[in-house]
């Protein structure tokens, strides 16, 4: 009988649960409300149960449960060490050792952008490459490495932080308590608070079109819009990112020299708005080798890279990633 995992997206709002096998076919899903103000061990047992009723959906048992964390994690010990935008913050707890008890299966914590590049490494477009970069784009900037067919993950499990490089001088302060960072100069707030400002300055009038002048409903779904559409304004919104992002990539180039960038998270939505341009900068910010071999491409997962890249924790558990 095939072995299934359950895959888990724990977020501030929302635990998404799927269960799947080794070869990423999913054959149950479910979303729950995390009601994380109850507390780590009150979501820990919302976990149980939404594991539970996945395997109850499915009418299998579970091999095997990964989790992606919004946060950092003691990665070989399964305990969480810091979620700075949950209550209490996780603070050493030691959850990997409580839901294996509640489930009665082996279960592997990871940071939740490292455990979406391990998604993309597996059952993406990293199947083709041994070295690869994650950029997630959506309310910040995350990232992972994947350095000679594994993941780089550091003595911490923080390593690929490639939001949080410098990318300007004393920029704009970003939430980890540096300046200048990538997140927070190209990420999903960044490029609406851009395109909020043009269109207020009456220099973005496709969007004023678009959003009905309310700036409650500028995102960068209406931004993309406005710019297909012609809007200059909206369109230099994307650029100003695109300029920072393209800086920040070609770090990454010079570093590592990976095969593949992978674009993923909500701005990647975006499509060609990002990545034409992007393709178009690394020859210009990268002298030091020429960076034709490294494909810059949009995550073939999309929104299920971290919960796919869940089952692929499960599947080879934190030793084997």
């Amino acid at each position: 009988m095939t072995k299934l995992y359950a895959g888990i997206d724990l977020g501030g709002t929302t635990i998404g649960g799927v269960l799947g096998d080794a070869d990423g076919k999913i054959v149950a899903e479910a979303n729950i409300p995390t009601e994380s103000y109850a507390g780590p061990m009150a979501v820990l047992e919302r976990i149980a149960a939404l594991v539970q009723q996945l395997s109850a959906k499915a009418n299998a048992s579970v091999a095997g449960v990964g989790i992606g964390c919004p946060g950092l994690v003691d990665v070989q010990r399964g305990i969480t060490r810091f979620f700075p935008n949950l209550p209490t913050q996780w603070r050493d707890v030691p959850a990997a050792e409580v839901l294996t008890q509640r489930l009665n299966c082996p279960v592997s914590l990871l940071n939740d952008v490292r455990t979406a590049t391990l998604g993309e490494l597996v059952f993406g477009h990293g199947r083709s490459v041994q070295t690869l970069a994650f950029f997630s784009l959506g309310t910040g900037v995350g990232g992972g490495l994947v350095i000679d067919g594994r993941l780089r993950l550091g003595p911490l499990g923080a390593a690929g932080e490639l939001g949080h490089q410098t990318i300007v001088p004393n920029g704009p302060l970003c939430g980890c308590g540096n300046r200048g960072c990538l997140e927070a100069l190209a990420s999903g707030p960044a490029i609406t608070a851009e395109g909020t400002r043009l269109m207020l300055a009456g220099q973005a009038p496709e969007l004023h079109k678009i959003v009905g002048g309310n700036p409650a409903l500028v995102t960068t779904r209406t931004i993309a819009e406005a710019a297909r559409a012609g809007d200059t304004g909206a369109q230099e919104a994307i650029n100003r990112a695109v300029e920072y992002l393209g800086i920040g990539i070609a770090n990454v180039v010079t570093c590592i020299h990976p095969q593949l960038i992978v674009l993923g998270g909500g701005v990647a939505e975006m499509g060609d708005l990002l990545l034409v341009p992007l393709r178009k900068s690394l020859p210009q910010r990268v002298g030091m080798f020429p960076p034709s071999d490294v494909c810059i491409e949009q995550s073939l997962l999309g929104v299920r890279a971290g919960s796919l890249g869940a089952i692929a924790l499960a599947v080879r558990g934190t030793s084997n990633i």
